[in-house]
């Protein structure tokens, strides 16, 4: 019973960080003259991206390649933009709104599935990593848009956070489902407060141009 709760509350994240994914990336792509059909591609690599360079990082075939429902939950979120657009995206933090909780649950759903085959923590962490950030990185190069994850925002660490707390509760033997819940928690909370209070990491190029001001000052 269990084992059975587990897997179905990976599943629930696993299909909850879809739609999260895929709304964040229809909303981008409804800015920039795109049809459905190219709305649905772009919420659909947002979605499977990350995922799919994780899979294949763990040389098994990519999990939307074994099951539909990810791309059926990619055809859902894509109605649910058509039919409640004003709703969805009448506000201006929508797309981070669903990006942040694509990022948390997707995060949780990399270190899960990388642990099931038995690699160590710290290469689970990376997989989360990955699973939650890639996607959103894809979405961004298609789009032509400055990929999060390699502006100053808080992004990827929040991933390594909650993939840290994840790693805590499961040394604390709490149940898996607990664990997945709060780890998610930590990546979404992180996020938010960071971009809220503008956390931010330094720029590199703050860096240079203070360098390269020092030398022509010599």
């Amino acid at each position: 019973m269990t084992i059975i709760s587990d897997v179905n509350f990976t599943i629930i994240f696993d299909l909850l960080g879809t739609f999260a994914f895929a709304i964040s990336g229809i909303k981008l792509a409804s800015g920039k003259n795109i049809d459905w059909f190219g709305a649905y591609i772009i919420g659909l690599v947002t979605a499977i991206g990350g995922g799919t360079m994780r899979d294949l990082l763990l040389d098994v075939n990519p999990f939307w390649m074994h099951d539909a429902k990810y791309l059926i939950t990619t055809g859902v979120a894509l109605l649910a933009a058509l039919l409640f657009k004003e709703k969805l995206f009448k506000w201006g933090n929508t797309l981070f709104l669903f990006d942040t909780i694509g990022l948390g649950l997707f995060t949780i759903v990399g270190i899960s599935k990388s642990l099931d085959v038995g690699l160590p923590f710290w290469v689970c962490i990376i997989m989360g990593a990955i699973t939650g950030s890639l996607g959103g990185v894809l979405r961004d190069v298609l789009i032509n848009e400055v990929p999060l994850l390699f502006r100053k925002d808080i992004y990827a660490l929040a991933c390594i956070a909650g993939g840290i707390v994840y790693f805590v509760c499961y040394k604390f033997e709490i149940l898996s489902p607990l664990s997945e819940l709060i780890a998610a928690l930590t990546v979404i909370f992180i996020r938010i407060v960071a971009v809220k209070f503008h956390l931010q990491l330094p720029i590199l190029s703050t860096i240079n141009d203070k360098h390269y001001k020092k030398q022509n000052d010599e």
